[in-house]
């Protein structure tokens, strides 16, 4: 399947790696934006930005996804499906119906 994957906390790492393991084609990640960390303040990646970028997987790092060129970006992708785990950002409605399959977090299995 073609996914993106989206999350940026530590706790969202082994799902991402799960996806890697069962051979899911990862076309990109999405995180948030490096942040602030630390006595010099030096900006600091994700633990999903960080883990992804070591995979050689794209890492996309918007501060918002109500933007027009956002939501193309994303649609561009051609998705099967986006996996999300504690992502960060509200997913609008075009984020949501642009993979076929939709915008999922783990384990939900539909009715």
């Amino acid at each position: 399947m073609r996914l993106a994957f989206m999350g940026s906390p530590g706790f969202a790492v082994p799902a991402l790696a799960r996806l890697i393991a069962d051979g899911h084609d990862i076309l990109c990640v999405y995180s948030q934006p490096p942040r602030p960390s630390g006595r010099g303040q030096h900006l600091r990646p994700t633990p999903v930005h960080e883990f992804a970028a070591a995979q050689g997987i794209e890492v996309r790092t918007p501060k918002s996804l109500k933007g027009v060129e956002a939501q193309e970006a994303f649609a561009a992708l051609n998705l099967d499906l986006a996996v999300v785990v504690a992502y960060g950002l509200i997913l609008p409605p075009p984020i949501l119906a642009a993979p076929r399959l939709g915008c999922r977090k783990p384990g939900f299995r539909p009715c």
